[in-house]
């Protein structure tokens, strides 16, 4: 029967699933890899967009502000120098101060407003420059129509007189005799960058300047408009990085899936998986896997039929002489010609039960080995314990079940394996079994432990005194239900499993087993042997 057994790594990861919940960066992932860089790069062209423009919207506002400064001081001086009268109490001649303002050049998108010491406004360049603004008036009002809207609306109305609260607060901080700037909300809703800028007389405040900027809604909507490109980009990194990760992703996994459940609604034992093996991600190995797992499947599956026509085969005969020998017991009338068929009836009866308990017990391995996971055992103590048990067993004299079991082991502390210590014992009670089945009453089974040079492993030897094994069959002793006992052994004491199961728990742990003959100095054959090479553990 086919087995299929976990890798140590595998299995230690079971163990700890706290480790498996870790974060850990894909390094040997290229799919993972390739996620990860197309996201974060989606991401990462955004982030800088935007801390660019960040920069350049409080640059251009800075900039603004120490434009308008430098201008609101070069006035403030001007108007100092000019129009400053009174003494020894000065103050501005609002005349003298207007026609500054409509000399002066003052750009379109600004407006300059000249404020006396009691914050009453003096001047205003949209004033002296006589300047139209054109706006789209509401519908005039019809006579007797009550339920007109009104000009201005009351959110409009709250919205200006907080606008002209903010130019106050900005006026009186000014009017200590020191310059204020920022942004705030005009009275038509906008936002202005504002310098206001005290104008002072040796150390009198007469007034104070204010220069207003009403392009910021400009430059933050012209900022918007720059985002848009890095936006537009970003989505396209997003939308061809998803449509990527489905293609190499998405649509395999869907092909794979609708393979299996082919296999699965249509009843096949192998599987047509879509051609992935070429690729070297994760999706390449999964194909790779599944590949081998169906392949190992079918050979399971295929070791089953093959089992189950050897246990049909094997059950059969039997089953045919007892039969014959039913039929033929009531035809016989000898006493002593009954008794021989009676005991070949007994023979063949306890043969049966022989055979149905070896094939449960090959027929649980599989889910033993699966269910046990492996740990380090102490080999010597383990074989100690089994060699106990046969002790415990003797019969005294030369008689069936007499045969001696004597443990020796070479290496004086404790021999350390990875195994299952279940199926491991049953290992060596299998072949010692064997041994003890070929061995002259009252003779002797010798098992020890040696650690083969220039290995690794550790090495279990069973020894007996019986014929040997055939050249020719010291690999055939280890298939299913393969038996041959030298003359005069009873036929059907053995089911020829026990050293099938031997090398296939042996062989689902890693090691190895083979059989090989003793010989004497001439090269007479004196005994088999039986070698099990297992990893060690090492402290």
């Amino acid at each position: 029967m086919a087995t299929v057994t976990a890798s140590p790594e595998a299995e230690s990861q079971s163990e700890t699933p706290k480790a498996r919940r870790r974060f850990v960066w894909p390094r040997g992932s290229r799919l993972g890899r390739l996620i990860i860089v197309l996201n974060v790069l989606a991401l990462a062209i955004v982030v800088v967009g935007a801390l660019v423009l960040n920069e350049l919207r409080s640059g251009l506002i800075s900039a603004r502000i120490d434009s308008l400064s430098t201008q609101g001081e070069l006035i403030a001086n001007v108007i100092d120098q000019t129009a400053t009268v009174g003494e020894p109490e000065p103050a501005l001649d609002p005349y003298v101060a207007s026609q500054l303002l409509q000399v002066l050049f003052i750009p379109r998108n600004q407006r300059a407003r000249l404020f006396d010491a009691h914050g009453k406004a003096l001047a205003d360049s949209f004033v002296v420059a006589d300047r139209v603004d054109w706006k789209v008036l509401p519908p005039a009002r019809k006579p007797g129509d009550k339920d007109a809207p009104p000009h201005l609306t009351p959110a409009a109305q709250a919205r200006a007189e907080k606008a002209r609260q903010a130019l106050a607060d900005e006026i009186a901080q000014a009017m200590k005799g020191r310059p204020v700037a920022g942004t705030r909300i005009a009275e038509d809703g906008e936002r202005v960058v504002s310098v206001s800028i005290p104008i002072q007389h040796v150390r009198a405040v007469l007034g104070v300047l204010t220069l207003e900027a009403g392009d910021v809604d400009e430059i933050i909507s012209a900022e918007r408009k720059a985002l848009l490109p890095f936006i537009v980009v970003a989505m396209v990194a997003i939308v061809l990085s998803s449509v990527l990760l489905h293609r190499l992703i998405a649509v395999p996994v869907l092909r794979l899936a609708r393979a299996a459940d082919h296999v699965r609604l249509q009843g096949a034992r192998a599987i047509s998986l879509p051609d992935l093996s070429e690729r070297r991600d994760e999706l390449g190995d999964l194909s790779r896997s599944l590949e081998d797992m169906t392949h190992s499947l079918s050979e399971r599956m295929d070791a089953i039929e093959r089992f189950a026509a050897d246990v049909a085969h094997e059950i059969k005969n039997p089953l045919t002489s007892i039969r014959s020998a039913i039929e033929t017991l009531d035809l016989v009338t000898d006493p002593a010609a009954r008794a021989r068929l009676l005991a070949i009836l007994q023979n063949d009866v306890n043969r049966l039960d022989r055979l149905v308990t070896d094939i449960s017990n090959a027929s649980r391995l599989d889910a033993e080995l699966s269910r046990e996971h492996p740990k380090a055992i102490d080999l010597s103590k383990l074989l100690a314990e089994v060699a106990s048990l046969y002790e415990a067993q003797l019969r005294p004299g030369p008689a069936p079940g007499s045969v001696r079991v004597r443990f020796g082991a070479e290496i004086p502390r404790p021999i350390l394996v990875l195994a299952r210590e279940t199926p491991i014992g049953q290992v060596f009670r299998n072949l010692i079994d064997n041994a003890r089945s070929f061995s002259q009453d009252d003779g002797e089974v010798r098992v020890f432990v040696i650690r083969p040079r220039g290995k690794s492993t550790v090495a279990v030897i069973v020894d007996d005194d019986g014929p040997g094994i055939p050249a020719e069959n010291l690999e055939t002793i280890f298939e299913r239900f393969y038996t041959s006992r030298p003359k005069g052994r009873a036929f059907g004491g053995n089911s020829g499993l026990g050293l099938s199961i031997a090398r296939q728990i042996v062989e689902a742990h890693g090691g190895q087993i083979h059989a090989e003959n003793r010989k004497d100095e001439a090269g007479a054959v004196i005994g088999a042997r039986f070698v099990v090479e297992l990893p060690e553990v090492r402290e």
